[in-house]
């Protein structure tokens, strides 16, 4: 689909279907946002759930039984793998503010380059967590309310704190 055509549908989606009710209330919502998605995305897989207040851009690949949770905003390149579960209020930032020089003012040095964002399969993020750009979330981790993922987490990993730090494992010892 072309890039005029994604942000007709971006349009449409910020005016309609983003303020529907929560999926938990209206399968018409849940259908609606679901039908916005797959001509805004770059990939949505089947059975996935994007949430009222959800913001999201043309470079998010979705896999099955995924969802974004309300009011969540993702930007930029992220790759959401199968059977996602995420929590109200996230924000995935795969780029961010320059502040190398101090001879001139932050919000005047411009952005970083963008570096693109994967979850893997299973993972559950939970409520406010905040992943930075270029992060890879294994698959099967649990990201605790309010985490702000700054590295890599190892698959398994059960992790917590800002920044996030690795509390434990799923897997049996």
């Amino acid at each position: 689909m072309g890039g005029r055509s994604r942000i007709m549908w971006r349009i449409a989606y910020a005016a309609s279907a983003k303020l529907l009710p929560q999926s938990t209330y209206s399968k018409f919502s849940r259908r609606m946002r679901g039908f916005f998605a797959r001509r805004i995305c770059a990939s949505v897989g089947e059975d996935v759930n994007i949430e009222r207040g959800a913001t999201f851009g043309s470079l998010i690949v979705i896999g099955d039984r995924s969802g974004i949770g309300v009011d969540c905003e993702l930007h930029g390149e992220i790759y959401i793998g199968n059977d996602v579960m995420m929590a109200p209020e996230c924000v995935f930032y795969t780029s961010n503010h320059e502040t190398g020089r101090i001879d001139i003012p932050m919000n005047q040095q411009g952005r970083t380059l963008p570096k693109p964002i994967t979850i893997g399969n299973d993972v559950w993020i939970g409520r406010r967590v905040m992943i930075m750009p270029g992060v890879n979330v294994g698959d099967g981790c649990i990201l605790a309310a309010g985490t702000v993922v700054t590295k890599n987490l190892p698959p398994y990993s059960i992790a917590g704190g800002v920044p996030a730090k690795v509390l434990g494992t799923r897997i049996e010892q």
